[in-house]
């Protein structure tokens, strides 16, 4: 059966060990610290192109396992991928038009698993989003904490304004804000999980005369301009290319004149937005974030700048979030009995792939996270932004 590899895998000298459904293996390098344990024969043939996308749906439905530290089980099947593929890219994106309904289902798939499993591995205020390390060294609450900062510092929060948190979540960011900067917060998800808990959340800290949490679509919010601020955590991945430009009306018929908008999101290598290659972008598709789109920078510049807002600052956190998804991944493999009795075995297949996998594809520079501060300008060409940056860092 091995006779059937590729000549090419055998001259890679990956320290990656092939062991068969009958006990045979064979090393592809010196001191492997990875097996890849075949247990259908089907997968030795895959193997002739393997694909990111071939070899994850492989792992995901049990015929094949994978052991060794799941950074390193990543790292090696991206180079074993190269090696035989190159670098193959996703062609141009098509353009898919969604409907409430589907947003909704995509949502419920990915963010309904269980709260329980999501309390696991992420921070104490289950913020599931790109962490912000000041210096590199801080532990992941301390860097989730730094964010919420970093957010409401840019967005200029004052007491006794009103924050609009588009994708609340579980309600982190705005318990934070209403917490720490006194302003009142509207919340929407699509997720029935999240707003339960969110809600739980709010009531536990006495913030229900601050926060509100509502289960509601970015296309049914009100277009009255009463928010003084809007702030997008995770988004707009969601939104699609096709609807971008509706997501970013919305946005600027719900903030009020001199008010500001702050996008914070993963965004796209390339500029028309295609997917990962070599199979990483179906994997995404088909298993963690169906119908999910990333718009490169360049669009979310432009789509703001047509619903008629002034981009006033762009900041790439691509290695914090590397470095946040690398925490991530260590909480989850440190959980994994745990997260077993919460979420069926495929599911957590693909969560573990995941993880790992996105905190490799932001280290390789596949994909960004740029967080787009925007301001709604008044009548007059003027906006409420200070003259310098200098009050983000006091």
């Amino acid at each position: 059966m091995f006779a059937q590899l590729p000549p090419l895998l055998r001259d890679l000298k990956l320290p990656l060990r092939l062991q068969l459904w009958d006990g045979k293996e064979i090393d592809l390098g010196p001191n492997p610290t990875v097996t890849m344990t075949v247990k259908d024969p089907s997968v030795v043939s895959l193997l002739s192109r393997p694909s990111l996308d071939t070899l994850g749906t492989a792992y995901v439905e049990g015929r094949l396992e994978l052991d060794g530290p799941i950074l390193e089980v990543i790292r090696l099947g991206d180079a074993l991928s190269e090696a035989v593929l190159g670098e193959e890219d996703e062609g141009a994106p098509e353009r898919r038009s969604r409907d409430k309904a589907t947003d909704a289902a995509a949502i419920s798939y990915h963010y309904d698993l269980s709260n329980d499993f999501y309390r696991l591995w992420l921070d104490r205020e289950m913020v599931y989003s790109c962490a912000y390390f000041p210096t590199g060294s801080e532990d992941l609450d301390s860097a989730q904490q730094a964010k919420l900062h970093h957010l409401c510092r840019k967005l200029r929060l004052k007491a006794g304004e009103y924050l609009l948190d588009v994708g609340c979540g579980w309600g982190g960011l705005a318990r934070f804000a209403a917490r720490e900067y006194g302003v009142r917060v509207f919340g929407i998800t699509l997720s029935q999980e999240q707003l339960a808990l969110g809600k739980e959340r709010v009531r536990a800290e006495g913030l229900e005369g601050q926060v509100e949490l509502k289960l509601l679509d970015y296309r049914d919010l009100p277009q009255d301009g009463r928010f003084d601020k809007v702030v997008s955590v995770g988004m707009f991945e969601h939104v699609g290319h096709a609807n971008m430009p509706t997501y970013c009306q919305r946005l600027f018929g719900a903030v009020r004149a001199g008010g500001l908008v702050m996008n914070h999101g993963i965004t796209a290598r390339h500029p028309d937005g295609r997917p990962v290659g070599r199979g990483a972008g179906d994997f995404i598709d088909r298993y963690v974030f169906p119908h999910g789109e990333l718009p490169h920078l360049a669009t979310m510049v432009t789509e703001l700048s047509l619903a008629g807002m002034e981009v006033v600052d762009v900041e790439s956190l691509r290695l914090h979030y590397a470095r946040t998804l690398e925490f991530w991944s260590s909480n989850l493999e440190a959980n994994l009995a745990k997260a077993a009795q919460l979420v069926p075995e495929q599911a957590l297949r693909i969560w573990r792939l995941y993880l790992a996998g996105c905190s490799h594809a932001f280290q390789k520079g596949w994909i960004n996270l740029h967080q787009i501060l925007a301001s709604k300008p008044h009548d007059d060409g003027s906006h409420e932004v200070p003259w310098s940056r200098a009050d983000l860092y006091r």
